[in-house]
């Protein structure tokens, strides 16, 4: 494998092994977020009526995810597992074998596809404390991602410019006057630039 794929790899990391009752548990909790972010909003929901609809005690919930942004971060998982796998080793262009200027495009429409339908649960984990969102392990995947395929003199700063731009909270300030669709197209245009 590339050194590049590897370090990909490397930064995707896996899953611990969980023991049968916290797997159900775990997946009991999740089930019961999703419903209740869904019917109510994710501002609206709190962490008792979630343990309540799950079935689990407050001390379960509290000691598996911390807080909702915790939560926030279990739900997006599977999701941002899907992207990363598809960057890894999908078709082109969002997987390799197409250029880079081509893969930073598919990217962003990719980004944008998986951020605009979970914009809030995306924003409470990437807003829970200042900074979450730069140690949160799935930007440090998309950091690199870019930082690889981008050619200017300093990729590594032309992809946190770039993910700004991707950002839950930036998006969510300028999504009501932009529409999705502008924003899209900025962002596109953002990755022209640095690509």
């Amino acid at each position: 494998m590339p050194e590049t794929d590897h370090e990909l790899h490397v930064l995707r990391g896996s899953r611990p092994k969980e023991r049968a009752d916290a797997a159900r548990n775990r997946a009991a909790v999740l089930g019961a977020a999703a419903a209740l972010f869904r019917e109510h909003g994710v501002d609206a929901v709190s962490m008792d009526a979630i343990a309540a609809a799950a079935g689990v005690g407050k001390g379960t919930l509290f000691r598996r995810f911390g807080d909702k942004a915790g939560l926030a971060a279990a739900l997006l998982d599977d999701q941002e597992r899907t992207l990363q796998e598809a960057v890894l080793s999908g078709p082109p262009p969002l997987g390799p074998g197409a250029d880079a200027h081509a893969r930073v495009r598919a990217f962003v429409e990719a980004y944008l596809d998986y951020l605009l339908p979970h914009l809030a649960l995306v924003r409470m984990s990437e807003t829970a404390s200042p900074g979450a969102r730069y140690r949160i392990g799935a930007y440090r995947f998309w950091h690199r991602h870019l930082a690889l395929l981008l050619t200017g003199p300093d990729p590594d700063a032309d992809a946190h410019t770039l993910l700004a731009a991707l950002s839950a909270e930036h998006v969510h300030a300028v999504l009501p006057d932009l529409g999705p669709d502008r924003v899209r197209r900025a962002a596109l245009r953002l990755a022209d630039a640095l690509s």
